[in-house]
This record gives C-alpha cells, sequence and structure tokens, in this order.
C-alpha cells in the first residue's frame, strides 16, 4: 500500500512537479495562492503532468496494441458469441486508444466481417470510451475507486449496450455498402521489437498531434473554473442537490468534441468545487463517447432509426451511471 501511494505521489499525481512550479511562481513575484499565481500554477502543473502521462502511457498502450492489429482483433472476436462475444469487444476496446471518430472505420470493418452488431456496438462504447492510458489519468486526479468505477460503468454501458441494440434485430438499420467493404486477409505478422516500439513512437506522435489542442482548452477551462467562478455559482448550477444536474452535464458534454485528456481538467476542478462525481462524469462519458462529430460520421454508415436507438440508450445510460454514483459518493471520494 505505501509503495502505491508513494508511486501515486511521484509518478502519477507528480506532486514535486507542482511544487517546482510554485517555487518558481513565489520567486517571480507570484503568490500562488491569489487568483492569478494559482492560476498560472493550476494551468503549467496539470499540461506538463497530463502530456507526459499521456507520452508515457499511449506508448505503453500501443505497444501492447500492437500485438492486437485490427485483422487479429477481428479474428479473435469472430471466435465469440453471446453476451460474451460482447464483453470480449469491450474488453479489447480498452486496448485501443482510439477516439469516437477513429473507432467508427473499425466498426466498418468489423460489420463487413461478418461480426454482429452487438459486438461492433459494445466496441463502439468501449474503445473511445475506456483505455488503460485513461484509467492511470484517472488516478492521477482523482483515486483508485473512482478509476475504478469509471472502468466498470463505462464497460458495463458497453456490454449492455451491445447486447440490448442486438435483441432489436436491426442488422437492416445498416447502410448496405457497410455489407460490400471488401476486406483484406492479411496473414498475421510478427512484427520486431523495434518495429513495436516504432509503431507504438507512430501513435504517440499521431494521438498527440491531435489531442494537444484540447488538453490546453481543458486546462484552460479548468483553471478559469477552480480559481475564478465562485464555487456557488458553481453549485447552484450543478450542486449535488439539483435533480436536473446529471442530465445537464451529459447534454452539455454532446455537442463537444474532445478526448478524455481534455476533459480530465474541467473534472478536476469542478470536483474540488463540489460538483457530484456522478455528475462530472457524465460529463466526461458523453464527450467521448458521444460527440457531435462521431454521431455525424455514424450516421453516414447507420439509418436513422438505430442511429437514433444508440444515442437514446448512450444518454440514458450515462445519466442512470451519474446517478447512481452521486448516490454512492461518500463511498468513492
Amino acid at each position: 500500500m505505501e509503495l502505491f501511494l508513494w508511486f501515486n505521489d511521484v509518478f502519477l499525481k507528480m506532486n514535486w512537479l507542482k511544487e517546482g512550479i510554485e517555487a518558481i511562481a513565489a520567486r517571480l513575484g507570484l503568490d500562488p495562492l491569489d487568483q492569478i499565481g494559482a492560476s498560472l500554477v493550476f494551468f503549467l502543473y496539470d499540461t506538463i503532468k497530463i502530456f507526459i502521462l499521456l507520452c508515457v502511457l499511449i506508448f505503453i498502450v500501443s505497444y501492447i496494441q500492437s500485438y492486437f492489429p485490427p485483422e487479429r482483433t477481428r479474428k479473435i472476436l469472430g471466435r465469440f458469441k453471446g453476451i460474451g462475444a460482447n464483453i470480449l469487444a469491450a474488453l479489447l476496446g480498452t486496448i485501443t486508444p482510439f477516439c469516437s471518430c477513429s473507432s467508427i472505420p473499425l466498426f466498418i470493418g468489423f460489420t463487413s466481417a461478418g461480426l454482429s452488431i452487438g459486438m461492433t456496438f459494445s466496441f463502439l462504447i468501449s474503445s473511445p470510451l475506456v483505455d488503460l492510458a485513461s484509467v492511470l489519468l484517472l488516478v492521477s486526479v482523482f483515486n483508485g475507486k473512482i478509476a475504478l468505477a469509471y472502468v466498470v460503468v463505462g464497460l458495463v454501458l458497453a456490454v449492455l449496450g451491445g447486447t440490448f441494440l442486438s435483441k432489436l434485430k436491426m442488422e437492416d438499420q445498416i447502410e448496405a455498402f457497410v455489407f460490400k467493404t471488401p476486406l483484406m486477409e492479411l496473414d498475421d505478422v510478427v512484427l520486431t521489437r523495434k518495429e513495436r516500439i516504432d509503431f507504438a513512437i507512430t501513435q504517440v506522435k499521431e494521438i498527440f498531434h491531435k489531442v494537444w489542442p484540447y488538453v490546453l482548452i481543458g486546462v484552460g477551462i479548468g483553471a478559469l473554473i477552480h480559481n475564478w467562478i465562485p464555487e456557488s455559482w458553481i453549485l447552484a448550477l450543478l450542486g449535488q442537490d439539483k435533480w436536473y444536474s446529471v442530465p445537464l452535464a451529459t447534454l452539455v458534454g454532446i455537442p463537444m468534441y474532445a478526448d478524455i485528456f481534455g476533459t480530465l481538467p474541467i473534472a478536476e476542478a469542478l470536483v474540488a468545487k463540489g460538483v457530484g462525481i456522478g455528475t462530472v462524469l457524465s460529463f466526461m462519458m458523453a464527450v467521448t463517447a458521444l460527440s457531435v462529430p462521431s454521431i455525424v460520421m455514424l450516421k453516414n454508415v447507420i439509418k436513422p432509426k438505430l442511429l437514433g436507438m444508440f444515442v437514446l440508450y448512450v444518454s440514458m445510460g450515462i445519466m442512470l451511471i451519474g446517478f447512481l454514483l452521486n448516490a454512492f459518493q461518500s463511498v468513492l471520494i
């Protein structure tokens, strides 16, 4: 336990980094406790910490992912049926560091390969929502209990979503061209260690290039919330005593397009202001799983009826999760 706490403080929370930035700010004549100084410390500390963890964790996750290219993943999923297949699809989604938009090409590939609609939707929900990097980042910002709760509810949402949509028998709601998409049958290629490292480095560069603006925007908003917006204003809008806080957070998150890395600083600031953990995680889930760009892209491969069921299910599931987590917040914090 002590070893984990040390690892958490030194490598995940990076308390030494915050102390160093506070010391530098003090030398420059800034008070880390006033609004300007605290905002600067928050922005620099969260930005540097997230960028370091982002690069390290994406490298590790991508190295692991090199053992599960799309073709191999498809073959593995093709061996399973029923809810077991949905569980496996959701779990495989956790090792793919894709946003909701980049998961859609894999959705097309899996569907054209004959995998069930339930499996493909379990993967589609899980992939942007839960990944190994986000778990450790959640630990670094909150704690292990909250990170575990986020992973569990995310996987449950994905598994039940795939199961629910498969029961509706809506295969006719997938655009015909998806089933006609040609497949490239590739033999499994055994990569060398250097090739896996090169792949991981490439993934780090590509993902970093995609998410760094959202991280800066998210940290900026987080600094604003943390140091400039009165707590009474936040609680008046999103306090736990407000029944509409979870639906409001979910609806606010849907139009946004960001990665979990960009939403974490906002979530951290909201929790510090007293917003319920369920409300905050509902916002994060809506941003990552139901962004407008991903819905627009998905609209090109599935028909309105199925798209509506998907959005309705995920939205209602996120809200239900938010209410439950708020109810059990005392156990998580």
